[in-house]
């Protein structure tokens, strides 16, 4: 198999069997051995290439074990310690790691509890293992742009230099797509007041600073849906009617309301709205994509035909860690599918197209 393949077969082993894995010991033997094996390509039967268990005395502490040491061409090269899949990797998991990257030659070190991998070098200081990751990989949610990167980690195409010199530029590409991603869900007031000084003239008070909070984070999600339908557009070689769905945003303030208020609590996310155009996409081949809109709430995503909510197409489950696509039969009951990625909704079109036809 080819290395995404392997990448995804031990994917889909995580969300059969994480739910029965009550132990570390049985995450590693489960989830993280197949990981080093079969997706990084290093023999966990050959000592010479790993090492479980591995005993690196510091100081004082004598007898601590590392969970894995990868070696290649004699000397450890990578360093990894588990945790039980489910719990969550914070850094006062990593003291081992800590103690043991600067007594070793290892120039990374990875964190995981089976499902996510959290990927570390020395970019702040030599030799001293540095407290956030330059990468970190969900097994259950694969961005693909992690994979180049961890290509680099296997055996066939070990290449440390080149790790450590892209570890830099990973890491604070992601950390500023996190802090935009918080920025476009909950804006600051100085990302507010940066608009607004912009496109407002007058005093910046308080009431006018709220106001632009909920115009800002309006502007933000209608932004990043032109950006996923222009992607589709091209994708589709035809052209997306923008959804009717997508709110206007006023040229100046307008007052706060008791609807506005609950509106405020209900966060739409890139990856609804991504989903979102999606299944219009798939639609369209059989109904006018303007009819296709979409009403967020609370518990679900939903996108409706002609907006009516007797005539849902289908339903978006994206607000926990498993994503569930909802369909409808002819009695308009949901069933709930989990998808691993939103690529599998594609896999749904005939029944989407189908539930189409029920009201038609």
């Amino acid at each position: 198999m080819e290395f995404v393949e392997r990448l995804n077969a031990l994917s889909a082993k995580i969300r059969q069997q994480g739910p029965a894995i009550q132990t570390e010991e049985a995450t590693k033997i489960a989830f993280v051995m197949p990981f080093i094996n079969s997706v990084l390509g290093y023999d966990v039967f050959d000592p010479s290439e790993v090492t479980p268990e591995y005993v690196c005395d510091v100081g004082t502490k004598k007898g601590e074990k590392i969970d894995y040491a990868i070696m290649k061409n004699g000397e450890i090269q990578i360093l990894i310690e588990c945790k039980k899949i489910g719990e969550p990797l914070h850094i006062n998991h990593a003291s081992q790691l800590f103690r043991y990257f600067h007594v070793t030659t290892a120039r990374i070190s990875i964190l995981t509890n089976g499902q996510v991998y959290r990927f570390f070098t020395d970019l702040d200081a030599p030799n001293k293992m540095d407290e956030k990751p330059f990468l970190e990989l969900d097994l259950l949610d694969i961005d693909e742009h992690a994979l180049p990167e961890l290509q680099k980690l296997t055996k066939s195409a070990f290449d440390v230099d080149s790790i450590i010199s892209a570890a830099g530029e990973l890491k604070y590409v992601g950390q500023i797509k996190k802090e935009m991603a918080s920025q476009f869900s909950q804006p600051s007031d100085e990302f507010v007041k940066f608009f607004a000084t912009r496109v407002y003239d007058g005093i910046i008070t308080q009431k006018v600073r709220e106001q632009f909070t909920t115009l800002t984070r309006k502007a933000a999600i209608q932004f990043l849906g032109d950006q996923i339908n222009d992607r589709l557009k091209s994708a589709m070689s035809g052209a997306v009617e923008p959804s009717y769905a997508m709110e206007a945003v006023e040229s100046s303030p307008v007052s706060e309301s008791a609807e506005d208020n609950a509106e405020d609590q209900i966060q739409t996310t890139l990856e609804e709205l991504e989903g979102f155009h999606i299944v219009k996409a798939i639609v369209r081949a059989v109904v006018d994509a303007k009819r296709i809109v979409h009403r967020d709430t609370k518990s679900y995503f939903g996108v409706l035909l002609d907006d009516n909510n007797r005539k849902p197409i289908c339903r978006l489950h994206f607000n926990r860690s498993q994503k569930y696509i909802g369909l409808f039969d002819s009695d308009k009951n949901e069933t709930r599918h989990p998808i691993a990625s939103l690529d599998e909704i594609y896999g749904f079109a005939e029944q989407l197209k189908s539930t189409i036809s029920l009201y038609e």
